[in-house]
């Protein structure tokens, strides 16, 4: 298990369209994947576990990854979270 803090710079944060293209990024990888927010921790899989979590700009997280391919979930996951966001 691997497991890294970051700091979400989206817009908008992880919510409605940016969480649902998160869940499907994750859901290319055969890992397990976890988002962890203020001690609450979701199946990064599920649109409705991250949408619970209500993550918003400049919040921290903790992105925890488990399996086969975890390096490589982690990598662009990461890079998923920290993107500049585009410019409306």
């Amino acid at each position: 298990m691997i497991q890294k803090t970051l700091r979400v710079t989206l817009d908008t944060g992880l919510q409605a369209r940016p969480a649902a293209s998160f869940v499907q990024q994750a859901n290319r990888f055969h890992a397990s994947v976890y988002l962890e927010k203020e001690n609450k921790s979701v199946n990064a899989k599920s649109i409705m576990g991250l949408m619970s979590l209500a993550i918003a700009q400049d919040e921290l997280i903790t992105l925890k990854i488990d399996g086969a391919d975890e390096a490589q979930a982690m990598k662009e996951l990461t890079a998923f979270i920290t993107a500049p966001s585009a410019a409306s």
